[in-house]
């Protein structure tokens, strides 16, 4: 064996120490760990309550606004006709003029009329000439009777011609009359000042007596018509007063009264038409304006919290009431009543003067302690 060897054995109390010191450094890490996890709980027993902000609870009247769009129209609407047939010969006016009233729209071609006033004016020269003969005689037989040359018979046939004559004078100017009426209706008249919304004929077509040829939308109080849900109808008030804004200019605005709602549901739409009386109508709403309509609904006792106050329980809307004493906080379930711009309207599940979380809502648990910051006004 080489002379620089050297043994790598232990000495026996050198062994036996090392075997007594792990068991000193296991229990060692233990008691750290423990201590460790008491300053854990001692911290989660320290810590601060968390800032929150709240509303105090009062209930007030609550009456939720509905707005709708709709059109301007006229209240009155006239289907204009020829009260006789014949080929259009002229047409005055184009849609959207408007047309005072009396002004001629538009004419047919009076060969016919002018023809049969012509031929009743013949008649009645006829008849006339009839009427002066018979007159004549029977002023001769009723001289003639007096004096005695003629007889009874002769005389009542005289008086009975001459009644025959002046039947058939009035049957003539009856027609005559009918005649120039008739050629009267050639021209179509407005008859009432407004705006021509349709026309269905053109020159040249043959129309009949009372075919519509144009609608005019009669000058006055406008209507603002709009298609109405059910529930709607049935919440607002009987009378609401409802105010109209232009769409593309809000500062146009009027008060109408519902002057009209349909007794029947539109198939298509599902929805009622109500029809909104404007009078005074402003001139900056014309007629096929876009309009907005807002009515407030009938009001219904409410509580009124802002938006960030809701959360949830068990999937149900809840909020945070805050216990005055003891400053825990635990969720109530309220009743959303409606959603409207920033706030919700709760309908019950809570009672005047509790305090509610309106923000920090969202770092809280059942039974955490919160720090009041400030109360909404």
């Amino acid at each position: 064996m080489s002379r620089y060897a050297t043994s790598s054995v232990s000495p026996p109390s050198v062994r036996f120490s090392r075997l007594l010191s792990f068991p000193i450094a296991i229990s060692a890490c233990a008691a750290l760990l423990v201590l460790a996890g008491c300053q854990k709980q001692e911290a989660a027993a320290k810590k601060l309550p968390i800032m929150v902000r709240t509303q105090t609870v009062a209930i007030a009247d609550y009456a939720p606004r509905t707005s709708l769009t709709g059109v301007i129209a006229a209240r009155t609407l006239n289907n204009l006709s020829f009260r006789v047939g014949g080929r259009v010969a002229e047409r005055l006016v184009e849609i959207g003029q408007h047309v005072d009233q009396g002004a001629v729209l538009a004419r047919i071609d009076p060969q016919e009329q002018e023809s049969d006033l012509r031929s009743a004016q013949a008649d009645l020269d006829a008849a006339q000439a009839q009427l002066t003969q018979a007159s004549a005689t029977f002023e001769r037989q009723k001289t003639l009777l007096a004096q005695g040359f003629t007889t009874r018979r002769d005389y009542d046939a005289a008086d009975q011609a001459l009644k025959v004559a002046q039947g058939s004078v009035d049957a003539a100017q009856s027609a005559l009359a009918n005649a120039q009426q008739n050629l009267s209706f050639t021209e179509l008249k407005a008859g009432a000042a407004g705006v021509i919304t349709a026309r269905q004929v053109e020159t040249g077509q043959v129309v009949q007596a009372a075919q519509t040829v144009f609608t005019v939308a009669e000058d006055g109080d406008r209507d603002a018509v709009f298609n109405v849900q059910e529930t709607l109808v049935a919440k607002t008030p009987a009378s609401p007063a409802v105010t109209i804004t232009l769409l593309s200019d809000p500062q146009v605005r009027a008060t109408g009264k519902v002057r009209e709602i349909s007794p029947a549901v539109d198939q298509a739409s599902g929805s009622i038409r109500v029809k909104v009386g404007i009078a005074d109508t402003p001139a900056g709403m014309p007629l096929g304006a876009a309009v907005i309509g807002s009515v407030s609904a009938k009001p219904a006792k409410a509580i009124l919290l802002p938006w960030q106050a809701l959360t949830s329980s068990a999937g149900k809307p809840a909020v945070w009431v805050v216990d005055p004493s003891t400053k825990a906080v635990s969720t109530a379930p309220v009743e959303v009543l409606a959603f409207d711009s920033g706030t919700v309207v709760i309908a019950s599940g809570l009672n005047e003067g509790q305090s509610v979380v309106t923000a920090g809502g969202q770092l809280l648990s059942p039974g955490q302690t919160v720090e009041i910051s400030g109360a909404a006004q």
